[in-house]
């Protein structure tokens, strides 16, 4: 027992430094951006909210392919895994011109939403440079996908630390100017996020091409024609993993937009706890990709007992750190908001929504652990049906009433706390029914 909980903690934990390095990226956009103006720090509230919603829920459709190869590494078949992995880059090509043709043209969003005139000229032009990253983002993403796949985080990890090096100073100065280049303001931030991203693909490919590691997974052979078949097969994980991921993440990020039209500090405030969550957040995102290597290594080598046992590890694990976490949001929320403004209105809204906060990150851990086990036994449609009502018709749905029409007895509360009430709610209840979900699927397969 020891020895397995060891290695997704490890493993975990070798994720998780990585994926903070990413996350400080959002970090650092969105103090500095708050340094800059209060409005630059509202208008990425909402460009934040968009690029988040495509990026991620693209990043879900090639994310699901996790299981496919450790279940290839579990099942001693690793040479099946360079073909595999040349495959994924069709399905890969499909994601990025989709994802580029949104942020290229996000007028409709903006307008759908209601977001104020004054702000849609800087968050259109911040969306078209981060739309020219998304290539490198997502390839990246499949580089990850796969060292995760195999056990073996720790390139990624060092990759993503390297680049948080650069792009701080890049955001700094592309931001504010200086030493000859005008000051840019939030699109800085934008093309500081672009020279990284194609920074750190470059890096993997070099990888790829020359690392020891990569041999014997013929991962450098030419690229074959499209196997439908494969591709077909692919996209029946994926593509209701990115879905579901896709109503998870708009469920959320949805309130940006909506919130926006409260004015500035209401925006502003809500980003702040947006961003500590999504810190927060990687922590059980770590330990479901951790735990679900595990469970999906162990599938793959026919053992369901041992990927049962990785499975309550990974519980275990996660709802430790969880509570440490929620606890901490409680206990440090004005602190915690003072170090991204300085707006005394401001830091009493964040502190507030944070009291909130701390409860859907309970949930939402819960349900993560959840979703990436239950795709280990290819269960994909019943989470994004689960995700979908639970998520959009109570939570956004309900916080849309509560916020600004009423619902039942309770009057419009014209705060962003209407929306972190209901989501949090919707966010509980669908964690209860992954969870049975989950039960039910491993009992009937024998996990």
């Amino acid at each position: 027992m020891a020895g397995e909980r060891s290695l997704i903690a490890r493993h975990a934990g070798t994720v998780l430094v990585g994926q903070l390095a990413v996350m400080a990226f959002g970090v650092t956009d969105t103090i500095i951006a708050g340094r800059y103006s209060e409005h630059a720090l509202a208008a990425l509230s909402v460009g934040a909210a968009v690029f988040v919603s495509v990026y991620v829920s693209l990043m879900g459709v090639l994310q699901a392919l996790l299981p496919v190869w450790a279940e290839l590494h579990g099942g001693g078949r690793g040479a099946e895994v360079g073909r595999s992995v040349r495959q994924s880059l069709y399905l890969a090509g499909i994601a990025i011109v989709l994802g580029m043709a949104v942020l290229l043209s996000p007028g409709a969003v903006l307008r759908l939403t209601q977001v104020p005139p004054e702000m849609r000229g800087e968050v259109e032009a911040y969306l078209v440079v981060l739309a020219f990253g998304l290539a490198p983002a997502l390839l990246f993403r499949l580089f990850s996908t796969l060292n995760q796949s195999l056990g073996k985080p720790q390139l990624v990890t060092w990759l993503q630390l390297a680049s948080l090096l650069v792009k701080l100073p890049l955001s700094i100065w592309f931001t504010f100017g200086g030493a000859g280049l005008p000051a840019m303001g939030l699109v800085g931030c934008g093309w500081a996020t672009l020279c990284v991203n194609w920074a750190m693909l470059g890096c993997a490919i070099w990888l790829l091409r020359y690392g020891d590691f990569y041999r014997n997974y013929r991962l450098w052979q030419r690229l074959e024609a499209p196997d439908w078949g494969t591709i077909r097969q692919f996209a029946r994980m994926g593509v209701p993993g990115g879905l579901a991921v896709l109503v998870e993440v708009t469920s959320f990020t949805l309130m940006a937009l909506f919130i926006a039209r409260l004015g500035t500090v209401a925006a502003a405030a809500h980003q702040i706890a947006a961003n500590l969550l999504a810190v927060a957040y990687m922590v059980p995102l770590s330990l479901a990709i951790a735990t679900s290597a595990r469970v999906s290594f162990w599938l793959g080598a026919r053992d369901t007992a041992k990927a049962r046992h990785a499975c309550r590890l990974g519980f275990e694990l996660t709802v430790l750190c969880a509570v440490l976490f929620a606890v901490g949001m409680l206990t440090l929320r004005f602190q915690l908001a003072n170090v991204y403004s300085d707006n005394p209105a401001v830091i009493a809204l964040a502190a507030t929504l944070l009291l909130v906060v701390a409860t859907y990150h309970l949930a939402d851990a819960l349900q993560t652990l959840c979703v990436f086990v239950l795709r280990c036994y290819r269960v994909t449609l019943a989470p994004l049906v689960i995700y979908c009502t639970m998520l959009w018709g109570i939570g956004l749905g309900g916080s849309y009433l509560l916020a600004y029409r009423g619902l039942g007895p309770w009057p419009a509360m014209q705060s962003p706390l209407a929306f972190w009430i209901m989501s949090a709610g919707a966010l509980a209840l669908a964690a209860l029914l992954f969870g049975v979900l989950l039960r039910w699927t491993m009992a009937r397969r024998g996990g």
